[in-house]
């Protein structure tokens, strides 16, 4: 077989493959060693979005589709990259690690993305990352941020632009060991974020002191937190910790509140997504958490940032942007910036470009410089530390930035375990 697949070739042998497997509904499509169709002219440069619209994470998947796509759109009204539009094509994963898989087959063989980018649910983004790999299409994790998604999930074609729960853990247990006390409690999802974030959080919390009486897993889909929360009552620890997101934190907010639980304990809720809160007003914010970004930081570019986010989606139910769509978009134009430095598609260089790549504050809009880890493929970046607004500026000021801890003192050690497949081990993947 050559290593070079040209275009009327590949869909040639699909539509042959497709015959033979029609009754299985299946079409065979690699991998190879090499995957690269080459075309003549400006062929668009097409982005595979990899969004949830349907599931746990719907809400969030929309809010970093609209940051990727306002992107996108920003490249294009410069004149594309390499004078080449670029297309996007987007398909549901609707939170299930299946359907990532399903999604991410589908846009490498039949719709020859070059680039796949997306994802909150850390299932979802591991089974699109495994696909990612066994072609060689460069895929962006924007959202997702369990720590082993750099770490023991890590892929030489992945990278992974949220902070992790590692991070944000390192970023608020000392100071809230410090502040109530060392009897903690531990509630999380139960599924592959909220199990190792929560791992991660035990470390670091146990390891600063901390005394881990509780720690009890929600199935997802929970809508009934009393058994729970009278737990809570019962045990009386000084910190809850909790990893929980998306609908079931909504949930489960509203039901602390209801039972009087939202001043104390003091919680430490790892990570506050914006489309988890916002609508919801200032107390949806409650406890302690950890966050990449805010729409009122007093830093270069931000004020710009929202409004031309407000003047593309005037009539999105979320007014301001948050963390989900922040990392959907700086993700999406650090990724078109280095496809214009390599000059090319060429997964290889693109790969290398990226490894090591520095990204300065004022450009990230952020307080510290960020820099993507060469051997986990995790960006490492400013996680600010925040808690419920009690003064609002405006209706849409829910948080209060306390910190803003720089990249290195919130380093995962779970990054340390990645192992990177050699380049040797990956396939070439070029569409042209």
């Amino acid at each position: 077989m050559s290593s070079k697949i040209t275009r009327r070739n590949l869909l040639k042998n699909t539509a042959m493959a497709t015959a033979v497997t029609a009754g299985a509904g299946t079409a065979f499509f690699g991998p190879w060693k090499n995957n690269r169709v080459h075309a003549a002219g400006t062929k668009p440069i097409k982005i595979g979005l990899t969004h949830d619209a349907s599931g746990q994470f719907a809400n969030s998947g929309q809010a970093e589709k609209r940051g990727t796509i306002m992107a996108i759109a920003e490249a294009n009204a410069k004149g594309g990259i390499l004078g080449r539009k670029v297309e996007y094509v987007w398909m549901d994963t609707e939170t299930t690690p299946q359907t990532g898989t399903r999604v991410a087959e589908r846009l490498i063989t039949r719709e020859n993305a070059h680039f796949l980018v997306g994802a909150i649910q850390s299932g979802t983004a591991n089974a699109i990352s495994q696909v990612a790999q066994k072609y060689g299409c460069v895929y962006f994790n924007t959202n997702s941020s369990s720590p082993t998604e750099s770490g023991k999930n890590c892929h030489r074609v992945k990278f992974v632009w949220d902070g992790s729960g590692e991070n944000f853990s390192r970023a608020a247990a000392k100071n809230a060991i410090d502040a109530f006390g060392k009897k903690w409690m531990f509630l999380y999802n139960d599924y592959v974020w909220g199990q190792n974030t929560n791992k991660a959080t035990k470390m670091v919390a146990t390891n600063y002191g901390a005394d881990a009486i509780d720690e009890v897993a929600i199935p997802v889909g929970t809508r009934d937190f009393s058994a729970i929360l009278l737990k809570i009552q019962q045990q009386k620890p000084d910190v809850v910790a909790a990893a929980v997101g998306g609908d079931d934190f909504k949930v489960m907010r509203k039901q602390v509140s209801d039972m009087g639980l939202d001043s104390k304990p003091a919680w430490l809720n790892n990570q506050q997504d914006w489309p988890d809160v916002y609508g919801l007003g200032a107390d949806a914010a409650f406890g302690v958490f950890g966050t990449t970004w805010y729409h009122l930081l007093d830093l270069p570019g931000v004020k710009e940032f929202v409004a031309r986010y407000q003047e593309r989606y005037p009539t999105t139910r979320i007014a301001v942007p948050g963390n989900v769509t922040y990392n959907g978009y700086v993700a999406m134009r650090e990724l078109l910036r280095v496809v214009e430095e390599t000059g090319g598609t060429d997964n290889t260089k693109i790969i290398k470009a990226l490894e090591g790549r520095k990204m300065s504050a004022a450009d990230r809009m952020q307080t510290h410089d960020a820099v993507i880890d060469p051997n986990s493929h995790h960006v490492q970046q400013t996680v600010y530390l925040a808690r419920g607004n009690k003064k609002p500026a405006d209706k849409t000021d829910y948080f209060e930035i306390l910190t803003a801890a720089d990249p290195e003192s919130v380093r995962a050690s779970a990054d340390a375990v990645c192992k990177l497949e050699a380049f040797a081990d990956t396939p070439s993947y070029d569409q042209g």
